[in-house]
């Protein structure tokens, strides 16, 4: 009988650690992508050894990698892989122990099984759509906090433009890490109260760790407040905004769209 994909992923996001630290800190070939940042030849070294322990396991599973072209074959598979290689590569290319390897699968738009592991850390986060969220194997969950002033908040400094908030630009405690999987786990396991991007996310950096932010007790909306949907032909959300609940519904009355 074959491994449940929770497990068939955590197998694969620890394999994939093991591939990205033989080139961390050790200078790997850098190049840019047009249009979508640097990647490194570790990202494509992981990327290698995914394809090739996944796909064959789920021959039947559509594919959707940031580092595989594209094609419209995965819009008729019931279940898809949606997966970053190395999700926080400047920080990768830094030196820095916070890039990540985001793998998820979807069903039907929805994600139903999602690993983030942090190889540097040895820290992984997973969660089912009907189990809880986890990290490194024990119970997580988000902040309860309702109030907005004072909140800490994963984002970027142009996320907190006035022109984003005709509310008012809420005072928060900003802090930041590269990897959006990652900064998605830090709102799960309640390290932070809320992340947001106000900019378009792809599927990959962001299905896995939506998973475990909504399972952990986050409300995980895009930007306008609708629900994500993933495997689309398209794959990008209109943004991401993962928060305690309260928390949740005053970022969106700030940001003009009602609570």
């Amino acid at each position: 009988m074959p491994a449940p994909d929770l497990a068939l992923l955590t197998e694969a996001a620890r394999g994939a650690g093991r591939i990205a630290l033989r080139y961390w800190k050790q200078s790997p070939h850098v190049w840019e992508k047009p249009g979508q940042g640097p990647v490194t030849e570790a990202d494509l070294a992981v990327n290698d050894y995914l394809r090739g322990l996944l796909r064959p396991a789920r021959p039947d599973y559509g594919w959707l990698s940031e580092e595989d072209a594209d094609g419209p074959e995965r819009l008729g598979a019931e279940r898809v892989f949606i997966l970053d290689p190395i999700d926080g590569t400047r920080a990768f290319i830094a030196g820095e122990e916070t890039f990540a390897h985001s793998l998820a699968v979807a069903e039907r738009g929805r994600v139903v099984a999602g690993v983030v592991y942090l190889p540097a850390l040895d820290r992984l986060y997973t969660a089912t759509a009907h189990g809880p969220a986890l990290k490194d194997g024990q119970p997580i969950a988000a902040s309860h906090r309702a109030g907005i002033d004072g909140a800490t908040l994963l984002t970027t400094h142009p996320n907190l433009a006035p022109e984003h908030w005709p509310g008012g630009v809420p005072e928060v405690k900003r802090s930041f890490r590269a990897s959006l999987a990652y900064r998605l786990c830090l709102v799960a396991e309640g390290r932070h109260d809320g992340m947001l991007t106000l900019r378009d996310a792809w599927e990959w950096d962001i299905a896995a760790g939506s998973l475990i932010a909504s399972r952990a007790g986050a409300v995980v909306t895009d930007r306008l407040n609708g629900g994500l949907q993933f495997n689309t032909a398209h794959p990008q959300a209109r943004g991401v905004i993962a928060a305690a609940p309260g928390l949740h519904g005053a970022l969106i009355g700030r940001l003009g769209l009602g609570a």
